[in-house]
């Protein structure tokens, strides 16, 4: 069977520490990690720490909902558990399948030895010792450095059966197996659930997270996350960027630039040793920017040189 969960069960490499205590300390917590979050944000994953809710996040791809369960399981020391979703994923790739090889030896070798009781075996076989444990079951086992961070990215890409076996997770933090019983968290696991939003997800589902929606960063907040993130461009290539990416936003394109977007295009333009936008570099260096070429093709030539002519009129009016 295909196992397309890749389940990252990464250590963190920080050691355990206590949740936050207030919202301050959330945002704390997350400038640790080199996240730069509003203040909404750190009160919406305050209180889901605080309370032991899910977290569902909402937002165009690439504005750094998968990034926040990164940073909370580095800066609170905790194992991160990724249930990266896709069309057609099953419980058998999520949460747990039967190891039937060794199911069929342990049979083989009982009918082998004569005399086997069929109910006894039937029991044996079904034993934990015979279950493959996928993300949703790893989640909640106990670990020493705490409960893990369960990351269940990009759930509009499956289908509703699999949102409806969710709930009982969702809800009470634990799995039913029929042959065996319910398994269930001594300790809550923290779980992020993730959503591009390329369908609607049940509101069965979201009435049991806390819900924030992760919008576009303003120019302020980009330009801040630049700095962490690609320090190595100057201010000035830097404002242009923010810029630049602020008016590509307000055009009408089948896919906007997300933070990751703006944060690759500035090391692009480093790596070309590039210290001011030009109309050139930017259609050299579109396709770093944006994914489609349609989008592309709207965008390079004149319409780029006008907007960045705005870019720099604006800057330098707001430098008077």
């Amino acid at each position: 069977m295909r196992q397309a969960t890749s389940p990252q069960d990464a250590t963190a490499s920080s050691p355990a520490r206590a949740l936050p205590g207030d919202v301050d300390e959330t945002l704390a917590l997350l400038g640790a990690g080199n996240y730069v979050a509003d203040r909404s944000l750190a009160t919406a994953l305050f209180l889901a720490l605080k309370l032991a809710r899910p977290l569902f996040l909402e937002g165009e791809a690439g504005v750094g909902k998968t990034e926040i369960a990164k940073v909370l399981a580095d800066t609170l020391g905790r194992r991160l558990i990724r249930l990266q979703c896709y069309e057609g994923l099953d419980i058998a790739s999520a949460a747990y399948e039967w190891n039937y090889s060794r199911q069929m030896i342990e049979i083989r070798l009982a009918e082998a030895a004569g005399g086997a009781n069929r109910d006894a075996l039937a029991r044996d076989i079904y034993a934990e010792s015979f279950l493959i444990k996928r993300p949703l079951l790893q989640a909640l086992e106990a670990d020493l450095a705490g409960p893990p961070v369960l990351l269940i990215d990009e759930l509009d890409r499956t289908d509703e059966p699999f949102e409806a076996y969710l709930l009982e997770l969702l809800a009470d933090y634990q799995v039913t197996i029929p042959e065996l019983g319910t398994v269930a968290a001594a300790s809550p696991p923290i779980v992020v659930v993730t959503s591009n939003r390329t369908r609607e997800i049940h509101d069965a589902l979201k009435r049991r997270c806390f819900y924030y929606w992760v919008d576009y960063p303003s120019a302020e907040r980009e330009m801040q996350i630049l700095r962490v993130k690609a320090p190595r461009a100057g201010e000035a290539l830097a404002r242009q960027v923010v810029a630049f990416v602020q008016k590509l936003r307000g055009r009408d394109l089948f896919k906007l630039p997300g933070v990751a977007e703006t944060i690759d295009w500035a090391d692009a333009l480093v790596q070309l040793d590039k210290v001011a936008l030009d109309p050139q570099a930017i259609d050299d260096t579109l396709g770093v920017l944006l994914k489609y070429q349609d989008d592309i093709a709207r965008i390079r030539g004149s319409e780029a040189a006008h907007l960045l002519g705005q870019v720099k009129a604006e800057l330098a009016a707001g430098a008077r």
